[in-house]
C-alpha cells in the first residue's frame, strides 16, 4: 500500500513478477520486473518526502515555509557551485558585514569562507546557519558540487539528499 500526492492510501499495482532463478542468497527477475520494483520504491519514497513537505508546510503554515523556497536563479546558482553561505545571505537580504556580526565571526572570515578560501569551522557555519535560519547542512556543498564558484564538480553521481525543503 502506497499514498497518493495527497497522502491517501492507494493500492500499488500488482503484475505477476516473473523469478526466472533463485539461491539462497539472489534472485534473478526480468529487467521490466527489476524496473518497474525500482519505479514503485522511489514513488512510495516521493510521496512519503511531499507529505512529509505538507505536514511541515501544516505546522509552520505556508509563508513561513516559503521563506526557505529557492528560487531557480538560487538554485542555478547552488548548482553552478556558488557558495551557499552567499545565496542565503543574499536571500535573506544581508550584507555580509551584517550576517558577520550577527554570527560574531569577522567579516574577512566570512568573505574568505564565501569565497572558498577558507572551509569555516563547524562553529562558525552553525553561528551562521542560525542567523540565516537554516540547517547547517543547507550551507555545505553536497557531494558532486565544487566549492568554488564556477567551477563544475566532477562526473560523480550520487544519491540526492531527501530534503523537505
Amino acid at each position: 500500500m502506497i499514498l497518493d500526492r495527497v497522502g491517501h492510501r492507494k493500492e500499488l499495482p500488482v503484475t505477476e513478477i516473473k523469478i526466472l532463478a533463485e539461491t539462497p542468497d539472489t534472485v534473478t527477475l526480468r529487467r521490466a520486473d527489476y524496473q518497474a520494483l525500482v519505479a514503485a520504491a522511489a514513488d512510495v519514497a516521493d510521496l512519503a518526502a511531499v507529505r512529509d513537505h505538507s505536514t511541515y508546510e501544516d505546522r509552520v503554515g505556508w509563508q513561513a515555509a516559503r521563506r526557505n523556497y529557492l528560487s531557480r536563479r538560487e538554485a542555478q546558482r547552488l548548482l553552478d557551485g556558488e557558495s551557499p553561505v552567499r545565496v542565503w545571505r543574499e536571500k535573506r537580504g544581508l550584507s555580509q558585514r551584517a550576517l558577520a556580526a550577527a554570527a560574531q565571526i569577522s567579516p574577512s572570515y566570512l568573505a574568505e569562507i564565501e569565497t572558498g578560501r577558507k572551509p569555516g569551522s563547524k562553529n562558525a557555519l552553525l553561528a551562521v546557519a542560525t542567523v540565516l535560519e537554516v540547517l547547517l547542512e543547507e550551507l555545505v556543498h553536497p557531494p558532486g558540487i565544487s566549492p568554488h564558484p564556477g567551477q563544475r564538480a566532477s562526473a560523480r553521481s550520487h544519491s540526492p539528499r531527501g530534503s523537505s525543503r
